[in-house]
């Protein structure tokens, strides 16, 4: 009998632990039962989740190094950095706004008030300053960066260190071919990872359910039918109107990549798709080297959900207590977020970190943050699907003009 893929055994996974969460909240309801439990259910989504980001700094560093050394001068990094960076800032642009013209129409925020919001704990926000940001992409040691799989300043590192290794020529060729073999080794470790991957989501739905019901969604259903018909308007209608423009086949990607979305969606985690979408990328016939060079950066800079979701977030929020930002007001916000958003990839719940900083910028009550908490898991699940399917296409489309350009 043929083993079922991957997708197949995620999907089987999914059902599996929402049918246990739900009966055991149903036999045992006191929390007293179930906190015990799902703690316990939750390390198997936690061990995956560790394995993965013990895979990310050693396999962004290999891949991005022998992407810049197979391009092979100067003159042809900056090229396919500057497409790559003019793509990504056009891209945020659109998400951001798609995130405020959603929020305009619905008002998906009026289902968000709490008769008790008053009374909620404020959650502390971090106000955005640049020095610390700047500080933040530069590292004082790579080491430190890999340790704690900080991607922009392994990114910064790797860029000096890849065209100086590529400036060598045949001195340089040696390091090259390691860390060619460092990539492909990383990437056979992965597919041992990814054999968890139905597993880890098991436990993970299971120990959401058993803690927060079945019926854990029924007062948010507006904002997440809003919210999930914008990821797929932004999915199915600009990343498909950009494939379509460029004459890039988006359904043909679309199922290369359907797997890792899939991943991405069950655990709430972009990056755990990543070594997915490379394969993916790979078969649908996108140059290794671009793939290597785009990629990473996407991770970084390229969050097309998780931007979304900002925009869209902060003016839900300040919907739910009654008060309007006028039409400046939400421009400004759109373009500090253009930089906000910037270097948040593999910080925990990152959004709403720079979501807080919004808040006290517009003088929206703080407290309403914690309004989103009781779904952000599922949102973070839509937003993390959407950011590799971004991603994809945004490495496709800087391939399509290499081809031609």
């Amino acid at each position: 009998m043929r083993r079922p893929t991957l997708t197949v055994q995620i999907i089987i996974g999914l059902i599996l632990g929402i049918a246990l969460g739900a009966w055991y909240r149903h036999m045992w309801p006191d929390q007293e039962n179930i906190k015990p439990f799902a703690d316990n259910m939750q390390v198997l989504s936690d061990i995956f989740l560790r394995l993965i980001k013990m895979i990310i700094a050693p396999l962004v560093f290999s891949l991005l190094l022998t992407g810049i050394a197979k391009v092979g001068d100067f003159k042809t990094v900056g090229r396919i950095g500057l497409k790559t960076l003019i793509y990504f800032t056009g891209a945020t642009l659109v998400a951001l706004t798609l995130g405020l013209v959603i929020v305009n129409i619905f008002e998906p925020g009026t289902a968000l008030l709490h008769p008790d919001a008053h009374s909620l704990v404020p959650v502390q926000p971090k106000p955005f300053e640049a020095r610390e940001f700047v500080s933040h992409i530069f590292p004082e040691s790579i080491a430190d960066a890999m340790a704690r799989n900080q991607i922009l300043p392994i990114i910064i590192f790797v860029l000096f260190f890849g065209m100086a290794t590529a400036s060598l020529h045949e001195k340089g060729k040696i390091v090259i071919d390691f860390f060619d073999s460092i990539s492909h080794i990383m990437l056979k470790v992965t597919a041992y990872v990814m054999k968890m991957a139905p597993l880890a989501v098991f436990g993970a739905m299971t120990a959401v359910i058993a803690t927060k019901g079945l019926d854990v969604l029924g007062g948010y259903v507006k904002i997440i039918l809003c919210f999930f018909g914008g990821l797929i308007f932004f999915v199915f209608v600009v990343l498909l109107g950009i494939c379509a423009i460029l004459k890039i086949n988006f359904f043909k990607l679309f199922e290369h990549v359907k797997e890792p979305m899939l991943l991405a969606f069950s655990t709430a985690s972009s990056e755990a798709a990543m070594p997915k979408t490379i394969l993916g990328l790979e078969r649908f016939g996108c140059p290794d080297k671009i793939i290597s060079f785009v990629l990473p950066l996407g991770y970084s800079f390229n969050l097309d959900g998780s931007i979304m979701y900002m925009t869209f977030a902060t003016m839900s929020i300040a919907q739910a207590y009654g008060m309007h930002l006028s039409g400046a007001q939400q421009i400004t916000m759109m373009l500090i977020l253009l930089v906000t958003s910037k270097g948040m990839a593999g910080v925990p719940r990152a959004s709403l970190v720079v979501i807080a900083g919004m808040l006290q910028t517009f003088n929206i009550p703080q407290e309403g943050l914690t309004l989103l908490l009781a779904i952000d898991w599922l949102l973070d699940m839509g937003r993390s699907a959407t950011n590799v399917m971004g991603n994809a296409v945004a490495t496709a489309v800087v391939s399509k003009w290499e081809k031609s350009g």
